[in-house]
């Protein structure tokens, strides 16, 4: 089954990046094939993929209204006025403004809530982009390189998977990774200059650059200029009460989708026109959210991810216990791409946990050393991750593109950040 489930991952990823399926396509007919492959009955496969869809629905639906919510926040106008202000801040040099869409995707990460960061930040620069001509992948790419170390916050979901497994203290797990969250931040913040002088050197630099109102949004007709005030208010609200979890976030953007509609748009064809404008992009991210349940739910399922969690924790020679944290956080990024959040905190970190304790060392360090990359500089690669698409379908970046231009620089991130563990103490040899 760990062998299936390997060859199952194995064969989507090149699948997408070789652009022989689509995404949604690649998503439902090779889990499909797989669970036949392993003997699942036909019958049971498909209540299986019904589990995997009923687990990525809150996501799902979320992600509808949350497009929704931002969509009509754009036509609005209001991320004119930002966008407007970075301009002049940034200028027409992709260097600053790489560097600035970095800065940002960290500051808006704070939340430790991806699909807010991705909204925000891309609805914000994604006009800045196209009018200076800069690749959409270095927007997807930066903005997913930035929310990498900033996701080690201890209200993450990672984080707090990570906590209740390893039954501790927030603070244990996430002030030893201080410093090498830092390292992994300049280090994020130096990709961005580097890919910047390479689009400085393909573009130049356009020191009169102008955005212009009808660049912000799809008609002017929709503009809301004198409420720009109102609906800044209501987004603050919003992202004020994710962060508290005063209501599960599906909810929270249904109802400030609603809100948002009779704010800005009261009559009925007019808001006929944004459902219009924006419902093919709703449709994309939903229909990849839901095909995702399945291709986790069958994994799940059919016992493949544990299959595979303990072939990992097998691989470790018995007896060199001092390998297994060092060895984790190398791994932690690209096991990103194999095991969801639940399977990996769940399922191999208490057995890794368990192993290195059996053998006098500080069973956290497993913690610490899984946070480096796994579901957190790794998730906005990751297919098995709601997130993941809502970043490529903003940005208009195809799957298989946005992981061969970031995977390498993601590694880079968690062995950099791994390097600084070693040297803070967070882990250890």
């Amino acid at each position: 089954m760990a062998f299936i489930g390997l060859i199952t991952i194995l064969v989507f990823l090149l699948a997408v990046i070789s652009k022989k399926l689509s995404v949604t396509t690649a998503l439902v007919v090779i889990p499909i094939l797989a669970g036949l492959i392993a003997g699942t009955p036909v019958k049971q496969l498909g209540s299986i993929m019904l589990d995997g869809i009923k687990q990525v629905a809150p996501t799902g639906i979320m992600l509808v209204f949350a497009v929704l919510y931002f969509a009509i926040m754009l036509e609005a106008g209001l991320f004119d006025p930002i966008i407007k202000k970075i301009v002049a801040l940034v200028g027409g040099d992709p260097l600053k403004v790489l560097m600035g869409t970095a800065i940002l995707s960290m500051i808006v990460h704070l939340d430790g809530d991806g699909t807010a960061t991705f909204m925000i930040v891309i609805s914000a620069f994604l006009p800045i982009y196209e009018k200076l001509k800069i690749k959409k992948t270095y927007l997807a790419g930066i903005v997913a390189l930035a929310v990498g170390p900033m996701h080690l916050v201890p209200w993450s979901g990672t984080s707090a998977r990570a906590i209740s497994t390893l039954k501790t203290e927030a603070d244990l797990l996430f002030r030893p990774n201080l410093l090498p969250i830092a390292a992994g931040l300049v280090w994020v913040v130096m990709v961005a200059w580097i890919w910047g002088r390479k689009e400085r050197k393909r573009l130049g630099v356009q020191p009169t650059l102008i955005i212009e109102a009808d660049h912000l949004g799809d008609h002017k007709g929709l503009k809301r200029p004198r409420i720009v005030w109102l609906n800044g208010i209501l987004t603050i609200l919003l992202v004020g009460l994710l962060i508290k979890g005063f209501w599960p976030a599906p909810v929270l953007f249904l109802v400030a989708s609603v809100l948002a509609l009779l704010v800005n748009y009261p009559s009925l064809p007019a808001q006929q026109q944004v459902f219009k404008l924006h419902g093919a992009a709703i449709f994309s991210v939903s229909s990849m959210i839901f095909a995702a349940g399945i291709f986790s739910g069958v994994l799940t399922g059919t016992k493949m991810i544990e299959a595979m969690s303990l072939a990992f924790v097998n691989m470790v020679p018995q007896g060199h216990a001092n390998i297994i944290p060092v060895t984790t956080a190398i791994t932690s990024m690209p096991m990103s791409l194999l095991f969801t959040p639940d399977a990996y905190y769940f399922g191999i970190v208490p057995v890794l946990a368990k192993s290195v304790s059996a053998m006098g060392m500080d069973p956290l360090q497993i913690g610490r050393a899984a946070l480096l990359g796994q579901m957190t500089v790794g998730f906005p690669l990751s297919p098995l991750t709601a997130s993941t698409f809502l970043l490529i379908n903003m940005t208009g970046v195809e799957l298989g593109e946005h992981q061969k231009k970031v995977f390498p620089w993601a590694w880079a991130t968690t062995t950099i950040m791994t390097l600084m563990a070693l040297v803070s103490g967070s882990i250890s040899i």
